[in-house]
């Protein structure tokens, strides 16, 4: 076998990964302006520049890229947030509280930036979830209850006079105007949206 031939499936893997990212990308701009519903799979074809029936060679049908995009950004949220918290958590014990309020800032950071690179993933969640199968819905409730837990948990160890559920409910606060500031303002420039965005949220969660 020569180098050539070798490469040869590499490099078709490569395509067709390049393909199904492409396919992404199409159905979130799509699904975001139209709603899901009023997306059919010709579009994402013509989108991608393939046809119809090319698009089953990389997903089943539109609501298997529907669920591409919902569980994958659900997934990343909660695997993000466990990082950035583990990596507290490797401290020693008593050190721990003193850094909730960093630990936050930096669940802050990586929300914000999701937030502002991803706001049709955040409109086709709040519009669309309802079109999912009830195990994907399922899946991505469980994702998300994980993700707040997360936070709440190093809100609560920021300010222990907080019962566990007040620090839900900020959480739950602090998510909508991260995730709804981004449309609101879009007439505003990013380095500002970004900045601002941050500082509300910090005052929300109460840490300096």
């Amino acid at each position: 076998m020569t180098t050539e031939d070798a490469a040869r499936p590499t490099s078709r893997a490569e395509a067709k990964a390049a393909r199904r990212e492409q396919l992404l990308n199409v159905a979130k701009a799509l699904y975001a302006r139209h709603g899901f519903h009023g997306v059919r799979l010709d579009d994402l074809g013509k989108g991608a520049g393939i046809s119809a029936p090319a698009v089953y060679r990389h997903f089943s049908s539109k609501e298997a890229v529907l669920e591409e995009l919902l569980v994958g950004i659900s997934k990343y949220l909660k695997s993000g947030g466990d990082e950035i918290v583990a990596a507290t958590e490797e401290q020693p014990a008593a050190a721990v509280e003193a850094e909730a309020a960093g630990t936050l800032h930096r669940l802050i950071d990586f929300h914000v930036d999701f937030a502002m690179s991803e706001p049709e993933l955040i409109r086709i969640q709040d519009r669309d979830l309802a079109a999912l199968p009830e195990a994907s819905r399922r899946t991505v409730r469980r994702l998300q209850r994980a993700y707040v837990s997360r936070w709440a948990e190093v809100v609560a160890a920021a300010h222990p006079e907080w019962t566990l559920e007040a620090a839900t409910v900020r959480v739950h606060a602090v998510f909508g105007m991260m995730n709804s500031t981004p449309y609101q303002a879009r007439r505003s420039s990013a380095e500002v949206v970004g900045v601002e965005l941050r500082a509300a949220a910090a005052a929300a969660l109460a840490i300096g």
